[in-house]
């Protein structure tokens, strides 16, 4: 007996006997990815909450009895009248180059099979966008490589410029274009100590695992995988990974920026973006608004690109370029969600569905596209051969839609027809196919100086492709002129005409 009382005191000396302090609370409700729990008393907004078994949770809503939480990743596990702990940490991903060249999913874990990701560092997905001080005005290009959009909507480092338009106009190509176009000239300066590459984030909202999987595919065949981040959210996961997954990319970004680099992201969309939160508000009671959205949605995305900017030298000196992307019904751009971030937007790309079924790719609306910002970063040598070209291609349009109702056109309106459809056709892009910047200038400098104007029209896509190429090939002095000096002058001018002119003479 006397053996048994020592061994019972021996094992209760032992016990541990400092307490701890637990905020815990008790599941109440389970649906869709939101539970509603009773007795976390000191958690706080977005506070990450501890559920289980891998499984986090984040607190979107404090009332004074009950706190529903939004659940990220598999929650299979989760179970009504299970326990959940507060964790006193925001939500965080991790961050640095050794996410670069990896698939990833919303909470920044591999999808891709390579293995555990090297991270330097965690971020939170969640952070107060900079204020106006710490800014800097947007005064460098980032170009797309594609010949429209870097003539007549250009892009500077620091802007947010929407992609919008109805579905399957080719708004995810532009995207990925540009994309492939930042990894080009990434390679193209390797080794160069003094430029700074750019790195690039795709957020997929949404989508179908397959287009995800092609997307992939794409990027590694075009070599730009090892600059870029994917962030996936597929259209299979819960309306929580959804949400979460853009302020994600926009974390991942972030830390490059403030550490002195470029970084592109696109949200592709932000359309099925509105739709989770709209489902999660739903879920969790809150009171819905026009078309069932919560009052909060123009925030929902206001403060998630307002994070992309320019910074000055004090802080960091980088950037985080933002190409939204928005899906409109019937080409409506007056819709809610649309107007919304057209709004918060320093300019749209507008692809038109009937420019897309007659062949013309890109099909951009050029009337209705704008870019506020864009053409303070372009470069004076782009701004001498295309600085008329949208006003000349928006009229062009205007009379070629009134000219097919009559025969009789006065000169002058036959010579801007003439000229317009000779623009259109070298505005014709394929996809996957970004142009250097100094053949894209090449190119609306033969343009403007009539070096296309005896070329038939149906002809004119092959003799884009023949300048292009002969340019290349003979003319490489030249265009290394036009990177170097990044303007015009008479020498410039001379020289181009002496290379025109002898390439006029093998197209025939």
């Amino acid at each position: 007996m006397n053996e048994i009382i020592k061994e019972i005191s021996a094992r209760i000396e032992a016990v541990e006997k400092q307490s701890r302090r637990a905020n815990v609370g008790t599941i109440i409700s389970l649906a869709d990815g939101v539970a509603r729990l009773n007795g976390l008393s000191e958690v706080m907004y977005n506070e990450m909450v501890d559920f289980g078994g891998g499984v986090i949770g984040i607190a979107l809503n404090l009332g004074a009895d009950e706190v529903g939480c939004i659940l990220l990743g598999d929650t299979s596990g989760v179970k009504e009248g299970g326990e959940a702990h507060t964790t006193g940490k925001l939500l965080s991903v991790p961050v640095g180059k050794g996410l670069l060249g990896r698939v990833v999913d919303a909470l920044g874990r591999p999808l891709d099979g390579k293995g555990e990701i090297s991270a330097s560092d965690y971020y939170p997905v969640e952070k107060i966008a900079p204020g106006i001080l710490p800014r800097k005005s947007v005064n460098q290009p980032l170009q797309t490589g594609i010949l429209e959009v870097d003539a007549m909507l250009p892009i500077g480092r620091g802007q947010r410029e929407l992609i919008i338009g109805d579905r399957c106009t080719g708004k995810t190509s532009i995207a990925l274009d540009a994309i492939i176009n930042q990894a080009r000239i990434n390679d193209a300066h390797a080794g160069d100590a003094e430029y700074r590459p750019v790195y690039s984030i795709y957020v997929a909202i949404g989508q179908k695992n397959s287009n995800i999987a092609r997307t992939i595919q794409l990027l590694e065949k075009q070599g730009a995988m090892k600059y870029t981040i994917i962030v996936a959210a597929s259209a299979a996961e819960n309306a929580a990974n959804l949400y979460i997954a853009p302020y994600s990319g926009c974390a991942m970004g972030e830390y490059f920026m403030y550490r002195g680099r470029d970084v592109l992201i696109v949200y592709d969309d932000l359309s099925k973006h509105a739709i989770a939160y709209r489902t999660l508000s739903l879920l969790l009671e809150r009171s819905p608004g026009r078309e069932a959205y919560p009052g909060d949605v123009f925030y929902l995305h206001s403060r998630l690109l307002e994070r992309a900017a320019r910074m000055n030298e004090e802080n960091g000196n980088g950037s985080l370029t933002a190409l939204p992307i928005i899906e409109t019904q019937q080409g409506d751009v007056s819709a809610y969600i649309p107007t919304n971030v057209i709004s918060i937007t320093d300019g749209q790309i507008f692809l038109e569905t009937d420019l897309f079924n007659k062949g013309v790719r890109p099909a951009i609306s050029v009337g209705i596209s704008v870019s506020r910002v864009g053409s303070s970063a372009q470069i004076k040598a782009f701004k001498q051969v295309a600085a008329t070209l949208k006003g000349e291609y928006a009229q062009y349009k205007e009379l070629a839609a009134f000219a097919q109702f009559g025969s009789d056109l006065d000169a002058r309106t036959k010579s801007i027809i003439d000229k317009g459809d000779r623009l259109a056709e070298i505005m014709k892009q394929t996809n996957n196919n970004p142009m250097s910047v100094e053949i894209e200038i090449a190119l609306l400098w033969a343009l403007k100086n009539g070096f296309f104007a005896d070329v038939e029209v149906s002809r004119v896509s092959d003799a884009k492709a023949s300048l292009e190429s002969y340019l290349r090939a003979r003319g490489a002095e030249v265009l290394k002129k036009i990177v170097e000096r990044k303007a015009f002058d008479d020498e410039l001018d001379a020289e181009m005409k002496a290379v025109c002119a002898e390439w006029r003479k093998t197209f025939a």
